[in-house]
């Protein structure tokens, strides 16, 4: 339980600071570490994450740091896909949900070390990080339709597999919308709580809370949370990504080989 603790500390440091990431470690930490089944794991990652998220989030909006109309749009989006995923959720083996885990994982890590790529490339060539001030903003229909598309994507991921999908708003928010990054923190932060209160609620009748674990993991969570915060005022988000997307290299094989070693 101590291990558990210092890993729901981590996850909330990983929310805080980059306004989502650590959700996906938190359904091999409660499987692995903790000893619960994927799907109890699951349902337990939506609370944790979701209550995490909207602490954080309550941090990031006193700051002004949260653009509260494009937040609820992207949430409204994924509100269906949510539903979706919580229901397919059921109906899939521990070591298949598991697998999938893993290849999000990969994916993740990937497009957080590309974007800090892109990030650097633009430092180069603007002197200032993380943004192309000079860039066009595009048509307000393709923007609409880039919301659409990953608020449903990040809804289907929330509900499948108890992520709040962090790793896919801000780029969304950063690259689309060209969103200061910490604007794009603060609002995924909001997102993230909204899903997974969706995906929370289609799993009302069927889910399984282990509250024993639950509490003091999102407590852990929680503070970590409000640590990240002041970690993102002093490091360079490139900084903080790049470590992360590690992290999950390393945890992403870990769970592949386990899930492939249930399958044989």
């Amino acid at each position: 339980m101590l291990l558990a603790l210092g890993l729901g500390v981590l996850i909330g440091l990983v929310i805080g600071a980059l306004g989502g990431g650590g959700s996906i470690l938190t359904v091999p930490a409660l499987v692995f570490v903790v000893g619960l089944s994927a799907q109890a794991a699951t349902t337990a990652s939506l609370v944790i994450v979701g209550i995490t998220s909207a602490v954080a989030a309550v941090g990031h909006a006193r700051s002004g740091g949260t653009r509260w109309r494009t937040g609820f749009l992207l949430a409204a989006a994924g509100v269906p896909a949510s539903v979706l995923g919580s229901i397919l959720n059921r109906s899939v083996e521990e070591s298949v949900l598991l697998l999938a885990f893993a290849a999000l994982m990969l994916v993740a890590a990937a497009g957080m070390l590309v974007r800090t790529h892109h990030e650097d490339e633009a430092h180069d060539e603007t002197g200032r990080a993380g943004a192309i001030t000079t860039a066009v903003r595009p048509a307000r229909a393709r923007t609409a339709l880039r919301l659409g598309g990953a608020g449903a994507l990040i809804g289907f991921l929330t509900g499948f597999l108890g992520v709040g999908g962090g790793f896919v708003i801000v780029p969304v928010l950063v690259l689309a919308l060209h969103f200061p990054m910490s604007t794009a923190v603060g609002t995924s932060l909001l997102v993230i709580a909204l899903n997974s209160a969706v995906a929370l609620a289609a799993r009302t009748a069927h889910g399984t809370y282990d509250w024993d674990v639950i509490i003091p993991f999102t407590a852990a969570a929680v503070v970590g949370s409000l640590l990240g915060k002041r970690v993102s005022d002093r490091l360079p988000a490139a900084t903080l990504t790049r470590a992360f997307a590690v992290l999950l290299l390393l945890v992403a094989a870990y769970v592949a080989v386990q899930a492939v070693q249930d399958l044989t």
